[in-house]
């Protein structure tokens, strides 16, 4: 008898697809920001300035990523969550290694808009798979373990993509980023399966009916915004980090790379996985809403580092205060991901997640990296080269306008609770 994916699914331990899903996020990753540390090289290359820059690394790729993933999610709601998975992974890998074969800069703008069209698939899907698997006690360590692939392909891109381009030029570093998703791909399809959806909730039938409902949640709403604050200022400071220490510091690509792959792989892999475990100890101890002090708590204790880190004149100093707010960083992602899919429906669960992550990456991703440009283009003629140091500070003022956002949605997450459980 033939068995269902479903089944077999169900044969691979949830671990090892946690692991996998985690290393395709990872992958993920590397292809989104392998940029950052690059972006020097393509400036010098191309002529072009850090509002281009900004333009190149955000809304470039931010809109198809963001807007695809709304349709993409309706359809991990109802098919095979593990081929849009895989269908996504190998897009996007494909188009990463087309970056690197761009002779114009309008090229390179298009081909990372296609990577964008590739990397819509993956997120909804994931998270959902992944909320399947585990209850409400223990999502969000789970969700945290699925988010440590951000530190881990943070720390690929930032140390293999510093010395590949400095050592083979800025393309190599594009097609060798490309090369593992592809390899990851083969795998996947040879092990990866939906698991079991859990019997469902009865929910509203039509779209909007159901988008609806997630309205209703008022926690949702506030942790959307929260969220797409915390993204404007990771993906900002990150996008420009690179070429920060470069011209203010003159650090090389190599130097830099080694550098952050340490604190945000080493660092940051330890900050992520500890908020997810801090979620769910302090939800099992006084309810799911505590799920959301960890991303303010992180946002709280990192404010002050930033300072010292962008003026410092030592470069010694300014990597030393960056290792706390940079291994928190992705703090946030655990714990939000983990609340939005326990006061979600089963049914809605990709929805809800494509619905943040579009909110997110628009705001996040798309005007992160393209106002930090704008602004550092801005402050040139004041302050010259170190224009960026200044202008980063915008995203530390994002980080601020988190914390407020992660308290309210705290507070409403009890009856939007009770909401969903009038559902059944």
């Amino acid at each position: 008898m033939t068995m269902r994916p479903e089944a077999r699914g169900a044969r691979i331990p949830r671990g090892a697809i946690v692991l996998l899903l985690s290393a395709i996020y990872a992958v993920n990753y590397i292809d989104r920001q392998i940029l950052a540390i690059i972006l020097e090289h393509i400036k010098h290359e191309f002529r072009v300035s850090d509002t281009l820059l900004g333009l190149l690394v955000g809304p470039a790729f931010a809109l198809f990523y963001a807007t695809l993933g709304m349709p993409i999610a309706l359809a991990a709601d109802r098919m095979s969550r593990s081929r849009i998975i895989i269908a996504s992974l190998a897009c996007f890998s494909a188009m990463t290694l087309a970056c690197g074969l761009v002779a114009r800069f309008w090229q390179l703008v298009v081909a990372r808009m296609l990577t964008g069209v590739g990397e819509a698939g993956t997120g909804p899907a994931s998270q959902s798979i992944i909320s399947d698997l585990y209850g409400p006690s223990e999502r969000a360590t789970a969700q945290a373990i699925y988010a440590t692939g951000v530190n881990v392909g943070l720390m690929i891109a930032f140390f293999a993509g510093g010395w590949i381009a400095d050592a083979y030029g800025w393309r190599a570093a594009f097609v060798a980023a490309g090369v593992p998703g592809l390899l990851l791909t083969l795998l996947a399809m040879a092990v990866l399966r939906d698991p079991p959806r859990p019997a469902p909730v009865q929910s509203p039938s039509p779209t909007a009916a159901r988008l609806g409902f997630l309205w209703r949640q008022r926690s949702y709403r506030y942790i959307v915004l929260g969220t797409a604050m915390s993204a404007f200022s990771g993906y900002g400071i990150t996008a420009f980090v690179p070429a920060f220490l470069i011209r203010s510091h003159g650090m090389g690509s190599t130097e830099v790379g080694l550098t952050f792959a340490l604190i945000v792989g080493l660092g940051g892999g330890l900050g992520t996985y500890a908020s997810g475990r801090f979620a769910d100890i302090a939800a099992r101890r006084g309810g799911i809403h505590r799920n959301l002090l960890a991303p303010a708590i992180a946002a709280v204790i990192s404010i002050p580092f930033w300072v010292p880190f962008f003026l410092a004149g030592n470069v010694a100093v300014a990597i030393a205060a960056a290792v706390i707010p940079v291994s928190l960083s992705a703090a946030f992602i655990g714990p939000c991901i983990a609340t939005i899919q326990t006061i979600t429906p089963p049914a809605m669960r990709a929805r809800a997640a494509a619905i943040q992550l579009f909110v997110g990456n628009l705001i996040g991703l798309g005007l992160g990296p393209l106002v930090i440009g704008v602004l550092s283009d801005l402050l040139r003629p004041v302050f010259g080269a170190d224009s960026l140091r200044y202008a980063m500070f915008a995203g530390v003022a994002a980080a601020v306008a988190s914390i407020p956002f992660y308290l309210v949605a705290a507070r409403h997450v009890p009856q939007d609770l009770e909401r969903l459980d009038g559902l059944d």
